[in-house]
């Protein structure tokens, strides 16, 4: 069995990330303001791995600053993909708020959130086999850092982002259990 050091790891994972981001977030038009910054290549994937001489909290400051250092043309958001140690969801959920705390602790809330996708997705109140889980379901964990100006530029262009979450989950609930398959190979279980 070949062993793979942590850059080749994060390879894979960015190659399976960027997959999932064309096939499923583009493909499915689960996020319709994504497709202008993919296009534009003004997307950041980044890899953390637990257990580095950087904690995730550094890794999140340098990509905080990256960002802040950019314009949103050259670099609109970046997407952390943890590949390792972040398995179990409900631990997950725990990083999700400590780090909306760090944001807010550091003077970023209002400037930068934190949209979170995870192979075990479950959205409060679903069940785990509920295919509405699958807008936010992605091959490895990962926080997603969004410009909070371009979320509002968003909304004041006029664009019904209110209804994207409900129109995401009946596009997913329309597919058919090979699509589901197809697009979906890393969520276990299956939905129903």
């Amino acid at each position: 069995m070949e062993v793979l050091d942590n850059k080749e790891r994060g390879a894979q994972a960015v190659v399976r990330t960027r997959d999932w981001f064309e096939r499923v977030v583009l493909g499915l038009n689960l996020c319709p303001y994504a497709h202008q910054p993919f296009k534009a290549n003004s997307i950041r994937f980044s890899v953390f791995y637990e257990g580095e001489a950087q904690s995730l909290l550094e890794k999140l400051e340098c990509e905080v600053e990256l960002l802040v250092s950019s314009s949103p043309g050259t670099l609109e958001t970046t997407l952390i993909v943890l590949p390792e140690g972040f398995d179990d969801f409900y631990f997950y959920l725990s990083i999700v708020d400590m780090v909306d705390g760090w944001l807010a602790s550091s003077g970023w809330e209002g400037r930068f959130q934190v949209a979170s996708f995870h192979p075990e997705y479950q959205f409060q109140g679903a069940a785990l086999s509920d295919r509405g889980n699958l807008t936010n379901r992605s091959p490895h964990p990962m926080l997603h850092l969004l410009r909070e100006a371009s979320l509002t530029a968003i909304v004041d262009s006029g664009a019904d982002t209110a209804s994207v979450p409900e129109r995401n989950i009946a596009r997913v609930n329309d597919l058919l259990d090979t699509e589901v398959e197809d697009l979906f190979p890393h969520v276990c279980p299956k939905p129903l």
